[in-house]
């Protein structure tokens, strides 16, 4: 027997012309970029790693991890980038030309399997649009063009299939399975936060900002925690939801769920230290738990929480640096909270 390892970015399109494969003798495994973890791995932050794998966190390495997790939301998880940026002693200038090389080779080799010229021409107008997308999205006239939403669909949905530019879909649900809401609009999801942010050139306006949270309501340290999920979740063919609540009455939007045995948490992540918790609250009143997740510019809590309609929860406060260890901060807050 041969045994055969194939890797490629593409690999999907390739794949999908094979007739038929043996059952049992075929194992996919999806890689992402370098999380956070292995990004102090890399840049050979040794301490700062066993710090931040300590539960709960010593107050005196939240600084260090924040300075250095703003590092890697600037910088992204792609091997060559972070590769780059040790060799050169941790100096992001000369990265451009290694993100623009790595883009315009997805953006040529992504079209190479459109079914005609016409979608190919959508899947570049696609590219070059998307990377500048801060909202949910229509397909219908995606970036005020006359793209019809068949058509920008298919373009999308080649671009997830080569897991460049994922659609998140939401869910209603609020208990186990979060089946998505796919007639409702998707939000995006870049294959890497550095990427997105050479694509859309705003690595210079997010490097002068103190807090990253400042850019656009913390939408890139959003985008960021939601790529960790994915990278660490335990079933990596899954990708990440958010909830919805949309009606004539009111509208509300939390902004990821995770699945934690057999219940579905809440997690909202806000631009500073504080925040509204409107959505949040509608979740938890018709949730059949009384726990939920903040990630925000602050130190590790645990807060109690009663929603407009008088029911209480426990709210978990986590910095955005902590995702990665966050299946572990949850045991920990619920043995907190149980005493």
């Amino acid at each position: 027997m041969l045994n055969i390892i194939t890797a490629g970015s593409l690999l999907e399109f390739s794949l999908g012309e094979v007739s038929s494969f043996p059952v049992g003798r075929v194992e996919e495994m999806n890689m992402f970029p370098l999380d956070f973890e292995e990004f102090l791995m890399a840049s050979s932050e040794t301490s700062a790693l066993q710090q931040l794998r300590k539960i709960p966190l010593a107050d005196f390495a939240y600084n260090k991890l924040f300075q250095l997790f703003k590092k890697y939301v600037i910088i992204g998880g792609m091997p060559e980038v972070v590769s780059n940026y040790v060799e050169s002693k941790y100096s992001i200038i000369g990265l451009k030309d290694i993100y623009a090389s790595i883009w315009n080779t997805y953006k040529s080799d992504v079209v190479k399997y459109a079914k005609n010229e016409t979608e190919a021409k959508i899947i570049r107008f696609v590219m070059e649009t998307a990377p500048l997308v801060r909202d949910r999205i229509n397909f219908a006239g995606f970036g005020g063009s006359n793209y019809r939403s068949r058509e920008v669909g298919e373009a999308f949905r080649a671009l997830d299939l080569a897991k460049i530019i994922y659609l998140i879909y939401p869910t209603t649900q609020i208990t186990p399975p979060q089946l998505p809401e796919l007639g409702r609009k998707p939000r995006l999801q870049f294959l890497d936060t550095g990427l997105m942010n050479f694509a859309s050139e705003i690595q210079t306006e997010l490097l002068a900002l103190d807090d990253l949270n400042d850019y656009y309501r913390g939408f890139v340290v959003n985008h960021c925690i939601t790529q960790e999920l994915m990278a660490n979740g335990k079933n990596h063919i899954a990708k990440p939801q958010f909830w919805v609540r949309e009606n004539n009455k009111s509208n509300a939007e939390v902004d990821l769920i995770y699945k934690w045995n057999n219940f579905l948490l809440p997690i909202e992540v806000k631009s500073g230290a504080k925040g509204s918790l409107k959505s949040l609250h509608e979740f938890m009143d018709i949730a059949p738990h009384s726990f939920s997740i903040r990630f925000l510019s602050n130190k590790l809590s645990i807060e109690s929480v009663i929603t407009r309609n008088g029911k209480t929860f426990s709210l978990l406060n986590l910095p955005h640096f902590a995702v990665s260890q966050l299946d572990k901060y949850i045991e920990w807050g619920i043995k907190e909270i149980e005493g």
